[in-house]
């Protein structure tokens, strides 16, 4: 990889990192991956000599190829890559990265610009479903210039709608994987829950906290976070990932009453670290939760009449919106949510 590969760095939500064609990178798994610990400059705490920014929200990768399914234009594999240490997983897939999977795709010529917006609809392969997402394209090319806002994310750009189709079990097999609302580990009420992203739902009262902590409150509390990672450790054979122990997947999410008018406060690990923000599945799945009776996020939440209901999930640096479609049984038929991309840096990375 003397010479390069060819790469664009991007903002994708509230994370960033380097989007790739697939047929760019090396076809063994383990040769990929190792590639891409170079790039990042993973294993070191400071990333300094890749192009990871030092924090698993930036330290991340998306595989970009035309798609055979006759549903869909491009399939999208997501790579976590670890910080400090030398683990690159798909066990997860990322709703912020994938805001940045069509303006790439458009960008790189796997899909045609379609008027002033154009519908691209996204394989997700890590979780075996389909996202479509509307990029601005103004005068057939993609535009990052707009007047929407997201939360975490400084300055206005053009909004990239993002709808995820039958989520519901995409990881785990099941919404709840357990067939229970609410499963007590360790002495506390948990929802073990999956709705595009397996999440570990609990009220933060019940752990010690308050669900109102900035990040760096919680990245502090060693006794919070072995607790965490106590529960963790036993949800996860329960939710059928087997031994999480080296898995970035379940999350863990706190919730509380909300503060500023929303549906609920959520702070997130994922799973070790505090989340600036929310992650976009994270935040989908937390907002099913909140509609699911016995739960303990039920409990806390406000959630809005009406089987089109819009969840506000409250966060360190704001708020999420979730916009959820519901059946005439009361289930979740569809939800999506709002972000944003930019183009970062197109050219060639090195390792």
């Amino acid at each position: 990889m003397s010479d390069g590969v060819r790469c664009m760095w991007m903002r994708g939500g509230t994370s960033k990192g380097g989007y790739f064609l697939e047929r760019d990178l090396p076809a063994d798994p383990a040769a990929r991956d190792a590639f891409l610990l170079r790039v990042m400059g993973s294993p070191d705490a400071r990333q300094i000599d890749g192009m990871g920014g030092a924090d698993p929200l930036t330290s991340k990768v998306a595989i970009i190829s035309k798609s055979e399914r006759p549903d869909c234009d491009v399939d999208y594999l997501f790579l976590q890559v670890f910080v400090d240490e030398a683990i690159v997983t798909d066990a997860q897939n990322c709703g912020n990265i994938l805001a940045g999977v069509g303006p790439f795709a458009i960008e790189r010529g796997l899909v045609a610009a379609q008027g002033e917006e154009t519908p691209v609809a996204i394989y997700m392969r890590n979780t075996d479903n389909v996202a479509i997402a509307r990029v601005s394209t103004p005068g057939g090319k993609v535009s990052y210039d707009g007047a929407a806002r997201i939360d975490g994310v400084p300055g206005s750009h053009a909004p990239v709608p993002l709808a995820f189709l039958d989520a519901a079990g995409s990881s785990c097999g099941a919404l709840l994987p357990t067939g229970n609302a609410s499963d007590e580990i360790k002495g506390v009420a948990c929802t073990l829950i999956d709705n595009g992203m397996p999440c570990v739902v609990m009220r933060a009262e019940d752990v010690g906290a308050t669900g109102y902590e900035d990040r760096e409150s919680l990245d502090a509390a060693t006794a919070l976070k072995a607790r965490l990672e106590e529960i963790r450790l036993e949800a996860g054979p329960l939710m059928r990932l087997g031994d999480v122990r080296e898995k970035s997947v379940p999350k863990m999410m706190l919730v509380a009453p909300p503060r500023h008018g929303g549906a609920a406060s959520v702070r997130s690990f994922i799973p070790h670290r505090a989340h600036a923000s929310i992650g976009v599945l994270g935040a989908v799945t937390v907002a099913v939760a909140c509609l699911t009776p016995g739960s303990p996020a039920a409990v806390i939440a406000r959630v809005p009449e009406g089987r089109r209901k819009t969840l506000s999930i409250e966060h360190p640096t704001g708020e999420m919106s979730c916009v959820l479609e519901l059946d005439e049984a009361g289930g979740v038929a569809s939800a999506g949510v709002l972000r944003t991309a930019r183009k970062l840096m197109d050219g060639a990375v090195f390792a």
